[in-house]
């Protein structure tokens, strides 16, 4: 093999994560992380996406394409984006959640609409609510450049219960 590059990172561990998140409502759990009071969990580490902006019902997630995203025919896996579209989604629904609530996705449905590569640039999520029940919210994302130009969509049911 010629050329080998490597990439390390470190992460913390996801079970103190996640005791947090059992005592603090939804928003304030990923207001906590946002600002670096509870640190990500390690999928963010491992993709090297984060969070650049939190609305209640919207948490934009800001993603800087590279080689090590890349599947074998020369662009960002379809894992990679599916899954910060689903993490988009999923930190979304979660402002909108009280204590001992949580979520599972139920169903994601992905349309990849463009190439991405690592030349692509800064891409962001966009999130929508479009129903939030007692047991079931219907979101929407997309995966969109600075000018908007949207590269993949995202709808997903989520199913939502008491812990």
């Amino acid at each position: 093999m010629k050329d080998n590059r490597s990439r390390t990172y470190t992460w913390n561990n996801p079970l103190e994560i996640f005791d947090k998140a059992m005592i603090l409502t939804g928003i304030d759990f990923i207001k906590a992380m946002f600002e670096g009071e509870i640190p990500p969990p390690p999928i963010m580490n491992t993709l090297d996406f984060k969070m650049s902006e939190l609305n209640e019902g919207n948490v934009v997630f800001e993603f800087h394409p590279g080689e090590y995203h890349y599947n074998p025919i020369g662009s960002v896996h379809g894992g990679v984006i599916t899954t910060i579209l689903d993490s988009a989604i999923g930190c979304s629904l979660h402002t909108t959640i009280q204590k001992n609530t949580a979520y599972t996705t139920l169903e994601i449905k992905i349309n990849f609409l463009r190439k991405i590569t690592q030349d692509t640039g800064i891409l962001k999520t966009r999130t929508s609510i479009k129903h939030s029940g007692k047991s079931t919210a219907l979101i929407e994302s997309d995966l969109e450049d600075e000018a908007g130009k949207v590269y993949a969509h995202a709808v997903s049911t989520c199913m939502i219960f008491k812990i």
